[in-house]
């Protein structure tokens, strides 16, 4: 089973950026890994005019393009949201998946908090992996530099890369 972590805050906490300074630090040590981004509301991936556009529009229930470099597939859900696990089915083999969102889910967690945001934490310390923060907290849980994506990636890697390796 590939592991799933969801990266969660509260909105302006900083969770892309986390995402930003952890995927290339995973990428460094040999990982193949891919992301999930959770949207509460509408979005838009395709552009107006363009052949994905016109076909999903027309009808398609999926649509998917396709070049040497990446591809992507958009497909209707009927109102009904896709669990997480079922996406993660669908990708490509990787190493790990992190996620921006899914707070309510069941997956083991990295919260961001910021002190300047003067609000509480959305998850309790049996849910998460560590806290980024740039404050102390008085939580059971590890807190984390904000900015010290190596020391949260070590342990993520501990947790969940490097089960089952033989010494």
């Amino acid at each position: 089973m590939i592991p799933v972590i969801s990266v969660v805050g509260k909105s302006g906490s900083g969770k892309t950026t986390l995402l930003e300074k952890l995927i290339p630090e995973i990428k460094k040590r040999g990982y193949k890994v891919a992301t999930i981004k959770h949207d509460a509301h509408r979005f838009e991936m395709d552009k107006p005019g363009k052949d994905t556009y016109r076909h999903f529009h027309a009808g398609a229930d999926a649509i998917m393009i396709s070049s040497r470099e990446k591809m992507a597939m958009i497909a209707r859900t009927y109102g009904e949201e896709m669990a997480l696990d079922d996406l993660v089915k669908k990708l490509p083999p990787v190493d790990i998946v992190l996620t921006e969102g899914y707070k309510s889910g069941d997956k083991p967690k990295i919260e961001v908090h910021r002190k300047e945001l003067n609000r509480g934490l959305l998850c309790t310390a049996d849910e998460l992996i560590c806290v980024a923060t740039d404050e102390p907290l008085d939580i059971d849980a590890p807190c984390i530099d904000i900015n010290d994506a190596v020391s949260i990636v070590d342990l993520i890697e501990e947790k969940f890369l490097k089960k089952g390796e033989a010494s």
